[in-house]
Order: C-alpha cells, then sequence, then structure tokens
C-alpha cells in the first residue's frame, strides 16, 4: 500500500483537523454504533405507546414530540457573519449555534447520507465521482444506502416522518403518497419546499407525485430541503453578488417554519435541528491540462472522465473529479504499486496541490472504499477542471469546505450549551435521543448529550 503523501504535512490539521480527529475517533470509540443505540432507548410514550409498539428497556418519555431539521444545502458557515439570518439567530438564542465538520469527500449526497444514518462514507457507501471498474464508467451522485436513514428508524418504531424535497431520505422512510412517512417534490425555491411543511403542519394535504395526501396528524420528524445557496454558490462563487439577497430569502422561510409550529400550538414540544452539508469556495483557475501533462510525464498516460464515461484504450489513470479528484488505474497499470508512486510523486510537486491522500489516508478519514487509489486536492481557487467560463465559480469537496454551521434549539435542548466538536454522523443519533428512540442501527457518532436535557 502507499504510504500516505500529503505534501504539506501539516495543511489538512490546519484546514481539516477536526475531520480528521473525528475519523480517528470513529475508528476507535465510535467503531460499531454501539453509542447512538445505548444513548437512546426505545420511546414509549405518545402515539408510539397508543400504536402498541414495544419500548426497550429503560425507555425514556421523549424530550421533544416533534423535530424540524431543515437542510441547507451549500450553507458556508461564513454566511452567518454580521447580523445575517436573524431567524436562525433567533433559534440559536434557545439553544445554540457551533461549527459542525462532515465528511470526505464533501460532496452533497455523501455528506447527506452521514446525516441521515450517523454512519461515516465507508459504512453508509454512498459515493460521489469515482470509476467504477465493474462498469467501467464514471459515477456521479447516487441515493444508494448500505444502513438505515433516521426516517426509517422513526418509522420502524411507530412514528410519522415529512420529507419536503430531502431527498436522500426516499425510498428510505418516506416515500410519495404514503400518509405516514410522506415525501413531496415540488420543487422551485426554499419558499416552495416551506409550504409543505407548513400545510402539514396546519392540516392540510400536499401534493405527493401529483396527489393530494392527507398526513396523520402532525409528523415526529419533519425535513425541509433547501438548495439555493449551493446553486448560486456553483455558479458565481461563494461570494456571489446575490448570496446576501438569497441568503436572507432562505431565512424568512425559516421564520416562517418556526412561526407555523407557534401557529400549530407545537412551538414549545419542538426540537429545531439546522445544517448544511458543506461549504463552499471560490475558483478562478483550473488544473486540468497542467495536471494531465504532469501525470503524462511520468510515462503513465491519464484521462478525466465525467459521469457515464469509459476510459479510451491505452489510458493508465482515469480521474473523476468533485471538487477533488479520485484517481483509479486502469488497464496495464491496474494495481501498479510504481504506477502509484510515480504519480504521487509528481502530482504532489505540483504548485496548486494541497494534498495527495493515498488508500491508508483515505480509510483514516472513513471515507468511502469505492474511491480510486488516490485522492487529489487542490489548493483554494483553483480546480483540477478547466478555468471557469465567466472569471469565478464555486467548489466543494476538499476538507476545506467540510464545515458547516449547525444549530440546535427548542424542546429538549440545554440554551446556550454548545456542542462540542459535532459531526454530520452525531445528527440523526441525536435526533433519535430528542424523540425518545433507539437511534439508526448503523449509526457511528454520539448523542450530543452536552447539548440536550437530561430525561
Amino acid at each position: 500500500m502507499i504510504r500516505s503523501t500529503t505534501r504539506r504535512r501539516g495543511r489538512f490539521a490546519r484546514a481539516g483537523g477536526a475531520l480528521l480527529a473525528a475519523a480517528a475517533l470513529a475508528a476507535g470509540a465510535f467503531a460499531g454504533a454501539g453509542p447512538a443505540a445505548a444513548d437512546a432507548p426505545g420511546r414509549a410514550s405518545g402515539d408510539r405507546a397508543a400504536a402498541g409498539v414495544p419500548a426497550g428497556p429503560g425507555a425514556k418519555p421523549p424530550l421533544a414530540d416533534h423535530v424540524v431539521l431543515i437542510a441547507l444545502d451549500g450553507l458556508d458557515i461564513d454566511y452567518l457573519a454580521g447580523d445575517a439570518m436573524p431567524n436562525l439567530r433567533a433559534l440559536a438564542n434557545r439553544g445554540a449555534l457551533s461549527a459542525s465538520t462532515g465528511v470526505m469527500t464533501s460532496i452533497t449526497n455523501p455528506s447527506w447520507s452521514s446525516i441521515a444514518t450517523g454512519a461515516w462514507p465507508q459504512t453508509h457507501g454512498n459515493t460521489a465521482y469515482w470509476y467504477d471498474p465493474v462498469g467501467g464508467v464514471a459515477v456521479g451522485q447516487q441515493r444508494d444506502l448500505a444502513v438505515p436513514t433516521i426516517a426509517q428508524t422513526v418509522r420502524d418504531q411507530g412514528g410519522t416522518v415529512l420529507s419536503s424535497q430531502w431527498f436522500i431520505v426516499q425510498n428510505h422512510g418516506v416515500a410519495f403518497g404514503d400518509p405516514a412517512g410522506l415525501y413531496t417534490q415540488p420543487g422551485g425555491d426554499c419558499a416552495r419546499r416551506a409550504d409543505d411543511v407548513i400545510a402539514v403542519l396546519e392540516g392540510r394535504p400536499v401534493l405527493s407525485a401529483g396527489v393530494p395526501v392527507q398526513m396523520q396528524g402532525i409528523p415526529d420528524l419533519m425535513a425541509v430541503y433547501c438548495d439555493r445557496l449551493d446553486a448560486l454558490g456553483h455558479a458565481d462563487g461563494k461570494d456571489a453578488p446575490g448570496m446576501p439577497a438569497a441568503i436572507a430569502e432562505v431565512d424568512a422561510q425559516i421564520g416562517r417554519i418556526v412561526q407555523a409550529t407557534k401557529d400549530a400550538g407545537i412551538f414549545g414540544r419542538t426540537a429545531f435541528v439546522v445544517t448544511g452539508d458543506h461549504g463552499m469556495e471560490t475558483f478562478t483557475q483550473g488544473l486540468r491540462d497542467e495536471l494531465l501533462a504532469t501525470i503524462s510525464a511520468t510515462g503513465y498516460q491519464a484521462e478525466m472522465l465525467n459521469p457515464g464515461q469509459a476510459p479510451q484504450a491505452g489510458t493508465d489513470a482515469v480521474i473523476v473529479v468533485g471538487g477533488v479528484g479520485s484517481l483509479h488505474l486502469v488497464g496495464d497499470a491496474a494495481g501498479d504499486p510504481d504506477a502509484a508512486a510515480a504519480i504521487v510523486a509528481a502530482v504532489a510537486s505540483m504548485p496548486h496541490i494541497s494534498a495527495v491522500y493515498d488508500e491508508a489516508a483515505q480509510q483514516a478519514m472513513r471515507m468511502s472504499p469505492k474511491y480510486g487509489e488516490l485522492v487529489i486536492e487542490p489548493a483554494e481557487g483553483w480546480s483540477l477542471g478547466a478555468a471557469p467560463s465567466d472569471g469565478a465559480s464555486g467548489l466543494h469537496g476538499t476538507s476545506r469546505t467540510a464545515r458547516t454551521a449547525l444549530v440546535l434549539a427548542g424542546a429538549g435542548v440545554r440554551p446556550h450549551h454548545v456542542a462540542q466538536d459535532p459531526r454530520h454522523v452525531d445528527i440523526a443519533p441525536t435526533i433519535a435521543a430528542l424523540l425518545g428512540i433507539r437511534g439508526p442501527a448503523g449509526a457511528e457518532g454520539r448523542v450530543l448529550s452536552e447539548a440536550i436535557r437530561a430525561h
């Protein structure tokens, strides 16, 4: 196996040390998914007891009757600077705001998968932008999951769930047309997704795959997904001219949802979890031609693939880019340690490459095993692909963009008690603890017990 080859060994510790620390903890104390289940025994009150769902040993009443999860794609923690997002800050005043660390790679679907399951990518298996040697093509993003989600967990223990376009749990606890576990996909902007949550809180039916569906009361878990910040960040960069207005609009929808819980009479019995999947950074330069030329100079032919593409004959290394680049040796070079060593040495010496992670480094970060022999990370301001045609665009996927904001507030949350080094994998176990149910079976994170009330 190739040794870990971060060119600036201190860089990862500086920019993403919490992620590396989280990976080390997960490899030790959190290996085996035991803590989440032990900290959140079965719920034995309210609708679950009435439904005859058996309680686990030592069952305790819920800390919150309902949890609202507001999932904001591309919520960079810098977007909360100054007096931005007053509605979110008002929520945080009833709980706390902290910086949360995600996963590698910090791409949307693997990140939401860890939030939904409480498991690391190497366990839940959701992988983005890699080369499938069996199919012989590059793969983009998918929704496959190897372990249960928090939505499935709530349903399995007698609860109800609504997901307004939080797509990662579709068919993993919620589905079109299911009044006990309802998935809606209204499209449009954040206001349209918030409309569905508000309609359910008001007892009105919502459209699910074009059919009106009436839910069975107010769900135990309600999730709403907004991707406006991510879309704008990709288009024009982290500090896009329209970003302040987009942030204000997303915050307005948070305010609408909070007000709807008040109008429904459940505000005091509802916990709120607001978080993102990743941050965002701007790039203005591209490394594509230089990277391919550098690898070719070692005697190995490299090729970049888009999802669905297959390598040409004679290619020795394929690179699939999603913020970072997953490099896979193919053809005659497949499994050749000399080829890997030569490429590592050449790529790590490039001036705008911040890190090259070999298989050992990937395992330490609990990344999916589907990534290639090497994962290449560009320096800030650079893309492994071409330079943007309009001067500036945004990306994520790197260790630097694995940080986002996390707000815990409301019922069951201890005001002004900040969660200590929270991670994506801690969110599902904590939601389960708030609801008084067992955590997802595959969860490897912990309950953020320092931030929630004791029973």
